[in-house]
């Protein structure tokens, strides 16, 4: 059910002095793009800058211009788009952020987030034309996860496969094409698509805090679909499984110390995994800070690795 109360009345009615204002400031604008948020798709396209295997001093630029890419333009495209579509709700559950408190008024909250859209697709195709077609389905995802009809959010199969692609896939191909000006290398895509199958198990834990709420709301996570137990165990099989594979291809590959490190930290996860599966609601904030850590060490031993077969 839509609510017709207007995001501003809301927040006057939650006791939030809201004063009208024709333009977003730019400290509003920067809370819609959420930066704390730009962190995980910048460490997965540094990996794929690093797996590119070419010299980072002559091509600063279209590291530079990969970076603002995958941070600040799509992910925060996608973060403005996610809080117009959840503009409603949030009115209710969170009337500070920045749409429903008035601070970004009107529709300038889908302006801002069709406008990011536009200058990511023209960073994208400025730096090459494999890195323009990860624009468009890094893009293509962010849209189709918040706007209906498709509301990939809503169920959590589809959904946490679409943020694990945007977070961790796409950026690692889009670091890799940036530098190479070309299709990147096979085992490039590979490691891209493991750590992005992954990344589902990671989006699954940050579930976890929002059970309830998303019973409530009629969104189908997958704790809500498989209960929280069974969620959390497949959380940790879907995070440990692509890891076995990457250490077995760099192995494959002649590759040494590369793949013991990955082994080293799939250890390590797998140690701390019985203490999330006990109570995963409360622990996984701390699986989160730790297992989580992990995973993404893994992610740049294996990126080192393939750089040292390319070079």
């Amino acid at each position: 059910m839509r609510h017709s109360l207007s995001p501003s009345v809301v927040a006057e009615t939650l006791g939030h002095k809201v004063q009208p204002q024709a333009l977003p400031s730019a400290r509003a604008v920067l809370q819609l793009l959420k930066p704390v948020t730009w962190f995980a798709p910048m460490w997965a396209l540094a990996c794929g800058v690093v797996s590119a295997g070419v010299p980072f001093l002559e091509h600063w630029l279209q590291i530079v211009g990969a970076v603002l890419l995958a941070g600040p333009l799509v992910c925060g495209t996608s973060q403005a788009a996610n809080d117009w579509f959840d503009r409603d709700v949030d009115a209710i559950n969170e009337p500070n952020r920045p749409i429903p408190s008035g601070r970004v008024p009107g529709r300038w909250g889908l302006y801002i987030a069709l406008g990011w859209s536009v200058l990511s697709l023209a960073v994208g195709a400025a730096l090459g034309r494999w890195v323009l077609v990860a624009s468009l389905v890094g893009l293509a995802l962010a849209w189709a996860y918040s706007a209906p009809p498709l509301r990939l959010k809503l169920n959590g199969w589809f959904g946490n496969t679409a943020v694990g692609l945007c977070y961790e896939g796409l950026p690692w191909f889009t670091g890799a094409a940036a530098l190479s000006q070309q299709l990147p290398d096979g085992r490039i895509t590979a490691l891209a698509l493991l750590y992005s199958a992954g990344a589902f198990g990671i989006m699954v834990l940050n579930d976890f805090k929002s059970v309830e709420g998303d019973q409530a709301l009629g969104i189908k996570s997958l704790p809500v679909q498989l209960g929280v137990g069974n969620s959390a165990l497949v959380a940790c099989v879907v995070m440990a499984a692509p890891q076995v594979v990457v250490v077995a291809l760099l192995a494959r590959e002649g590759r040494f110390f590369e793949p013991l490190g990955v082994a080293a930290v799939l250890a390590a996860q797998v140690a701390l995994m019985p203490m999330l599966l006990k109570n995963p609601k409360q622990r996984a904030p701390l699986y989160n800070a730790t297992g989580t850590t992990l995973y993404v060490t893994g992610m740049m031993t294996s990126a080192f690795a393939v750089r040292a077969l390319l070079s």
